[in-house]
């Protein structure tokens, strides 16, 4: 299957204007009923495949007044939504079935292995009605995402 993954063009890096003028819009859904160090986790790993992935996301990184250099960091936002398992599904659901939206989802099955290959079969034993995910991160145009997570609650 194969998945048009949204990115940034070099003209659409505007780094001086409000994150609410990008065209694209980056969220991350996490299951907020998770203990706290799990939730960070889950959030920290949807965010590195997420940075990988999506083109022109991070922006240039600088120096600061002593000359330290500091990485680039999203330069249009990012925003931590936080939801019920049962609502995570849902949101899951119709990200997967959203044009032009693009996914990362932390399966339970990646928090709770210490093999990356014990986490690969466990995944792929389970079918897509039984994957229960601690974490969600959806990049797409704006409109879209915001009706996906519409009503969610900010973390």
């Amino acid at each position: 299957m194969s998945i048009d993954v949204p990115a940034y063009a070099p003209d659409e890096i505007v780094t001086g204007e409000s994150t609410r003028a990008s065209r694209l819009k980056w969220v991350v859904v996490v299951d907020s009923e998770l203990p706290p160090g799990r939730l960070a986790n889950a959030v920290a790993c949807v965010a590195a495949a997420t940075g990988e992935a999506i083109a022109g996301l991070l922006g240039p990184g600088g120096d600061d007044a002593a000359g330290a250099h500091h990485p680039g960091l999203p330069w249009a936002g990012c925003t931590v939504l936080g939801a019920t398992a049962e609502r995570m599904r849902t949101v899951r659901e119709k990200a997967v079935a959203a044009e032009g939206v693009w996914l990362a989802d932390m399966p339970l099955a990646a928090q709770t292995t210490r093999v990356y290959d014990d986490y690969l079969a466990m995944l792929g034993a389970t079918g897509p009605e039984a994957l229960e995910v601690s974490a969600l991160s959806l990049v797409g145009p704006r409109a879209t995402v915001d009706s996906i997570v519409k009503k969610l609650r900010l973390l």
